[in-house]
């Protein structure tokens, strides 16, 4: 399903509910936030967010503990977690979507490109990461995981509303 459909989607469903959603992105460079504000109504359901390409700005911006940063590194578990609890707290969300990872076309220390993390943070305090991986060029792998964050919110959305 494209990113719109689902996007749209998404925002009905966060509206349904009354809930709001927040972005923390390194890799899509704003592009989940983007996803979800090119929908009509999203200023009802999207508080915000950073983009946090550098790694330093994780910490800065995206409230990642320099601990995890350190012991983990840019792309990992920790740090997607990390980042979506983050921006979940700074923009007063209940929900929070994160991504980091590498695109490509080369290596970043140690993961390849097309490895990626997302983050999901929930109004229960819960939060989790996923990992995707994508071949293709840069602009496939930033494709599948705004793809990837939108459907896995709304997923998470859905059963929680079971």
């Amino acid at each position: 399903m494209p990113p719109e459909s689902t996007a749209v989607r998404l925002v009905a469903a966060l509206a349904a509910d009354e809930l709001t959603v927040a972005t923390a992105e390194s890799l899509t460079g704003g592009l989940i936030g983007a996803a979800i504000t090119a929908v009509s109504g999203a200023s009802a359901v999207y508080r915000g967010g950073v983009i946090t390409y550098a790694t330093d700005l994780k910490a800065t911006l995206g409230a990642v503990p320099d601990d995890v940063l350190v012991a983990h590194g840019p792309v990992a578990a920790e740090t997607a977690v990390a980042m979506a609890r983050g921006v979940r707290e700074s923009c007063r969300a209940d929900w929070a979507i994160s991504a980091t990872g590498v695109a490509g076309p080369d290596p970043q220390d140690g993961h390849a490109p097309g490895e990626v993390w997302l983050g999901f943070a929930g109004p229960d305090g819960s939060a989790e990461a996923v990992r995707i991986d994508r071949l293709g060029d840069r602009d496939a792998v930033r494709a599948a995981a705004v793809s990837e964050a939108l459907s896995g919110l709304l997923a998470r959305l859905t059963a929680a509303s079971s």
